[in-house]
């Protein structure tokens, strides 16, 4: 006997005719709902029931607690302490993620991401309205075409050469703060760095991806640079929290114009004007053979040699607008956010900053592409300990195209109350991996996981064997790891540590209101530093010239 009946195509179409939309819309409710049913049921049967909290609420289960938490990763710790390595949480309307906080794990998921783990309807969503189907979208086969036609332009070499646009790009804003502190009486001057930062990223990103100086430094009006701004003073209401929560669920909502889909409307929208722009530009000069030389292997040069229909590694027109749009977002997003962090964990602890500048005179000239990477070993771990502490991206998300097991490093007890050294995932699980927590773990970390500490680069027992099990740069999920590992991982190392270096040689930093001050997480595009009380992604500090 059967207990449920799928309707035809056929079916349909006779209710349909018969006038009867309410029973359209029923028998596909219905239809729906057993299909849903048919999933939990295989799910519950192939995915291994771990423990994990209880949830806060029924319609968002714990993810409202998350999204609204100043330290997500101290509560995904946490957890983790309680539940174990793996466990569940629940989230939106009856969903349930599951959590990797163990390196085995993380290291098996990472190795088979684009394929088996893959991302969700709503980052896909997110991702093709804001940057395109581009390098942060693209999955499987795409994914690698794409990153295979892209990193020529991040190899050593290529970065090599770009170290004094770098250095370029620090050296105009030095000579901006100290026309500031000219007109000072008191010789020092307060400056919303953040702001000077996104200038310094957005400016070298173009020169160095573009062959285009954006002028931002020099204070010329950049369109795209007040769309970014926009996203820092429009502070999420809950009603959009809620909104994005449940796009989760149903990505189809997030065409319903918002204000904050609306900004990232405009945003798609004016990197596109500015890509097709430059890409006209170079386009016409590589007609008439002007362009510099080995613009080959440039960004913007290996995107042009890409739009060849004999090309090995074609990309379509689409395709390359997108991924301009992508390195725009990520130059100006990540490195100015990190930077921003570096001023404020200096300012915070004068001795460590003293002793980098320290390392920096005693050096001498401004170093070399190689001297940066090997040569100045605080330098090196001032900014590792930036980037594991603040990670600009503190958590990803992805759904199980494929049934996994997953291996662990140490048991785990399930909910059942058995221990196992391994779990089944189902196809259509999410798995979370909380990257700011894994960072900062205790556990992996040692007892001074949370403090700012550079020293435990320098040290051969500075890095615990928990965290030499974490696969990843440098043992940080930070550039997170596998076939999506950050192309730009490199390039932005680089300029991080070039930048850093001119500013803390010739300033001396220092927090306006004193080294307690407050410094909270604020929503732009991604999570950014600012000082409590301050608007938008405000970061003043106290600037003044080393004498």
């Amino acid at each position: 006997m059967n207990l449920f009946t799928i309707p035809s195509p056929s079916s349909l179409w006779t209710t349909v005719r018969s006038g009867g939309a309410f029973h359209v819309a029923c028998s596909f409710a219905t239809l729906w709902a057993f299909v849903k049913v048919l999933r939990m049921l295989r799910w519950r049967v192939k995915t291994t029931q771990l423990l994990g909290p209880p949830r806060t609420s029924l319609l968002y289960g714990v993810s409202r607690d998350l999204a609204i938490s100043q330290d997500s990763g101290a509560i995904y710790e946490r957890w983790a302490t309680e539940y174990g390595v793996v466990y569940m949480i629940p989230s939106v309307l009856g969903q349930t993620r599951v959590v990797l906080c163990d390196p085995r794990a993380i290291a098996h998921f990472y190795a088979r991401e684009t394929r088996t783990y893959v991302q969700t309807p709503l980052s896909l969503a997110l991702l093709k309205a804001s940057v395109g189907k581009g390098l942060l979208w693209a999955q499987g086969e795409t994914h690698k075409r794409q990153r295979k036609a892209l990193t020529p332009a991040f190899s050593n070499a290529a970065i090599r050469k770009l170290t004094s646009v770098f250095y370029d790009s620090a050296y105009k804003a030095k000579g901006k703060w100290d026309t500031v502190l000219e007109s000072s009486k008191d010789g020092d001057a307060v400056i919303e760095v953040q702001n000077w930062m996104n200038h310094i990223s957005l400016d070298t990103i173009g020169i160095a991806g573009f062959s285009h100086d954006f002028g931002s430094l020099d204070g010329k009006r950049v369109s795209v640079t007040e769309v970014f701004d926009a996203f820092g003073s429009n502070k999420p209401s809950a009603a959009n929290e809620i909104f994005i929560l449940l796009a989760s669920v149903f990505p189809i909502i997030l065409k319903i114009p918002t204000e904050r889909r609306n900004l990232f409307k405009k945003l798609s929208i004016t990197m596109g004007q500015i890509s097709n722009e430059l890409l006209i530009r170079s386009r016409r000069e590589k007609d008439v053979n002007i362009g510099e030389r080995g613009q080959e292997s440039s960004v913007i040069g290996l995107l042009i040699k890409s739009e060849g229909q004999d090309a090995e590694l074609y990309m379509s027109e689409e395709e390359v607008v997108a991924q301009m749009k992508v390195l725009l977002l990520a130059g100006y997003e990540t490195t100015s956010t990190s930077l921003t962090w570096a001023l404020i964990e200096l300012s915070r602890h004068p001795d460590v900053q003293t002793r980098l500048r320290g390392e920096l005179l005693a050096f001498g000239p401004d170093p070399t592409y190689d001297q940066l990477k090997a040569n100045l070993p605080y330098l090196d771990a001032v900014v590792h300990e930036t980037l594991r502490l603040h990670p600009p991206v503190p958590e990803s998300t992805r759904l199980a195209a494929a049934d996994d097991v997953i291996p662990l490093s140490v048991p785990v007890r399930t909910m059942s109350g058995n221990m196992t050294d391994s779990i089944s995932i189902a196809k259509g699980t999410l798995i979370t991996i909380p990257i700011g927590a894994i960072n900062r773990s205790s556990t992996i970390w040692g007892p001074h996981a949370k403090e700012f500490k550079p020293d435990r680069w320098l040290t051969e027992d500075g890095i615990g064997g928990k965290a030499k099990e974490v696969q990843g740069h440098r043992h940080l999920l930070t550039f997170i790891d596998g076939p999506r590992t950050c192309l730009g991982k490199d390039f932005a190392i680089m300029e991080f540590k070039t930048v850093l270096s001119v500013l803390v040689k010739n300033f001396v930093f220092e927090m306006r209101d004193g080294p307690d001050t407050p410094v909270e997480v604020a929503r732009g595009i991604l999570p950014r530093p600012r000082v409590v009380g301050e608007d938008g992604t405000g970061v003043p500090l106290r600037i003044r010239r080393y004498e």
